[in-house]
């Protein structure tokens, strides 16, 4: 296990742009008008603004997520569950090869402040990194105004089922969520649920696709169902993925609606694996050894199941869990 590092820095802002930059451990991050500018010791990286804005927004919303969130080909995190690992070129062949790599563990509360941080400097008035960028101001330009509304938004994580009492309410007009633009055509009738007496508690229904239609970002899984450690994870998909996930275990994929292209590369290497299309009612299984990224042309819904199990990571590793659901 690497050892942790605890060491942070903000700067000060900049006296052009206006944006603060920012150092962990031996990682240095700033950005100008369009790029963000990344270091370390033996390495420098360069990334549109935009695309940097739209990972690190998920990376600080899943608290990392599970797995490997990588921002490109180059820079990421690694979720240990309660440490995180940022690396640059580890998982790129490459750069691997040529001793350019570079990796350091962090704890993840410490790590999740400073991104945090980050995300609500860099982005302006008028910008939500979590939208399609159809429905969004640019993430360009100078420092301008801040969108705090849209940064701090909650992912939501239901305990048992969405709109049961006490748990995650339902997305309607009345609590602020309108029907997407793309998904207006949904229907938005509610299964009518009849419980004997003294069970009205306990059984619900509601219209998933309803839901869905009414989502105000992109790529964030919401956890709608829980029953032990399996998790029904749906969400609306628009434009890119902002990351490519490498996943710790087996995750499988509903397609409920319209369609989604995935690029399945090795998760160590980055090397070309498979190219999967997606269309409603198709399933597909990501495997434990990939790293994906959806390519959706026109917004789309998307049923994750996740078997959240904390003990599934150390079992792959250990060869005591496999990488695929079945073999043939």
């Amino acid at each position: 296990m690497s050892e942790l590092c605890h060491d942070f820095e903000i700067f000060p802002r900049d006296n052009v742009t206006g944006y603060k930059s920012y150092r962990f451990g031996d990682f240095k991050v700033r950005r100008d008008e369009y790029f963000a500018h990344l270091t370390w010791p033996n390495g420098e990286h360069i990334m549109p603004i935009d695309g940097f804005m739209r990972a690190l927004m998920r990376a600080v919303a899943w608290k990392f997520f599970y797995g490997t969130v990588s921002f490109d080909a180059v820079f990421g995190t690694t979720n240990h569950y309660g440490e995180v690992d940022v690396f640059a070129g580890t998982y790129h062949e490459v750069l691997k090869r040529a001793g350019r790599d570079h990796l350091q563990r962090f704890d993840s509360d410490e790590l999740h402040e400073i991104f945090t941080d980050m995300v609500r400097d860099w982005t302006n008035e008028g910008y939500d990194p979590f939208a399609a960028p159809g429905e969004t101001g640019g993430a360009w330009g100078r420092k301008n105004g801040d969108n705090d509304a849209a940064v701090d938004r909650k992912r939501v994580t239901a305990e048992r089922m969405v709109g049961l009492p006490g748990d995650a309410p339902m997305r309607t007009d009345d609590n602020g969520f309108p029907q997407n633009r793309m998904l207006a055509d949904v229907e938005s009738d509610q299964p009518v649920v009849e419980a004997e007496p003294g069970f009205e508690g306990e059984v619900a229904a509601f219209n998933l696709f309803d839901y869905l239609s009414r989502s105000d970002v992109t790529w964030n899984p919401s956890v709608c169902s829980v029953v032990k450690e399996s998790l029904y994870c749906p969400t609306s998909e628009e434009f890119t993925l902002p990351v490519e996930h490498g996943n710790d275990r087996v995750e499988w994929f509903i397609q409920l609606s319209d369609e989604i292209i995935w690029d399945v590369k090795d998760k160590n290497t980055g090397r070309p694996r498979a190219r999967v299309t997606m269309r409603p009612g198709d399933v597909a299984c990501m495997p434990a050894d990939i790293r994906h990224q959806g390519f959706s042309p026109k917004r789309s819904m998307l049923l994750v199941w996740e078997n959240a199990s904390p003990r599934i990571p150390e079992m792959i590793i250990k060869g005591e869990a496999p990488v695929v659901p079945v073999t043939f």
